[in-house]
């Protein structure tokens, strides 16, 4: 592995930089917009019962929270700033984490989207519908809590756009909070330990949520014969076979242990586990997701 030294930025690549992630914001709002829209929308956050404005709880003061949701008489016996929430913001609060690691930008073919692309249309029309329904919704971790602002569609746009490095995600745990909901989406192919760590402690705080697990057909199928190179999407893996289809049934065996065992986990700790292929229709899982969500089980 090389070792990389201290530059200073070239601002005419950090301008073309910026200009190629911003280009790719438009097309995804839009084919977000377009697809939430086809979802028949109701007063999906404020049916809920036993939604009012009783106090819940102190927490430690998030990044981008507001000055005004300080409680300054409780931060003062502390170090730490605390805010005051109320039922109706944690019962409303619904909390995304979509993988973006090298895996998910892998389509066997030209016909299919990436993996990470159905993965963020998927998660951003969700957003979308879940706001204009009177939801808070943001990012796990620290970086976007749940907001109900008119710009918080544009802001989960723009950090959809990143990509991460490595070749497989892990989810984000930090900051859920408590008695929220929760939507990941991911292959899930990745350290299954990483996993089970984020249901666990999610189910601890009382965090409900829809684990989604988005495929391509070849990563179902494996329709691979004779000489093959395997490589991962990111270039860290690489095997070579001379017999391909000697390996399918060994990978589908494994494929199907992991399903199994993701479906276990989602059962023992009070989440939804689904499975999407990306040749399948985008709007039917969406209507999933947001049918889960609105149910209240997730």
């Amino acid at each position: 592995m090389s070792q990389a030294r201290p530059h200073t930025a070239d601002p005419r690549d950090l301008r073309e930089r910026a200009e190629s992630q911003a280009a790719g914001l438009p097309p995804l709002l839009a084919r977000a917009e377009h697809l939430a829209g086809t979802i028949l929308l109701g007063e999906h956050g404020r049916r809920r019962a036993g939604l009012g404005d009783d106090f819940w709880q102190y927490r430690p003061a998030q990044q981008g929270d507001p000055a005004r949701w300080i409680d300054w008489r409780r931060s003062a016996r502390s170090d730490e700033r605390y805010v005051r929430e109320r039922e109706w913001q944690i019962a409303q609060s619904v909390m995304l984490w979509v993988d973006q690691a090298a895996s998910m930008r892998f389509s066997s073919d030209k016909r299919f989207p990436e993996k990470s692309e159905r993965a963020r249309l998927l998660a951003l029309a969700t957003a979308i519908l879940l706001i204009r329904g009177g939801e808070r919704v943001g990012l796990t971790g620290t970086q976007l809590p749940p907001r109900r602002a008119r710009n918080q569609i544009q802001r989960l746009a723009e950090f959809f756009s990143l990509s991460e490095a490595g070749d497989y995600g892990a989810p984000e745990h930090r900051g859920m909070i408590p008695h929220a909901r929760a939507l990941f989406i991911s292959d899930f192919l990745g350290d299954m330990d990483e996993v089970e760590l984020a249901l666990t402690k999610a189910a601890d705080r009382g965090i409900r949520g829809l684990l989604l697990q988005v495929l391509d057909p070849a990563e179902e199928s494996f329709p691979f014969q004779g000489r093959t190179i395997f490589q991962s999407v990111g270039g860290t893996v690489e095997h070579e076979t001379l017999k391909a289809g000697d390996l399918r049934s060994r990978y589908l065996t494994r494929l199907a242990e992991r399903k199994d065992r993701l479906s276990a986990l989602c059962r023992a700790t009070g989440w939804q586990y689904q499975l999407h292929h990306t040749d399948q229709s985008a709007q039917s899982a969406l209507l999933t997701i947001y049918q889960a969500l609105d149910r209240g089980t997730a």
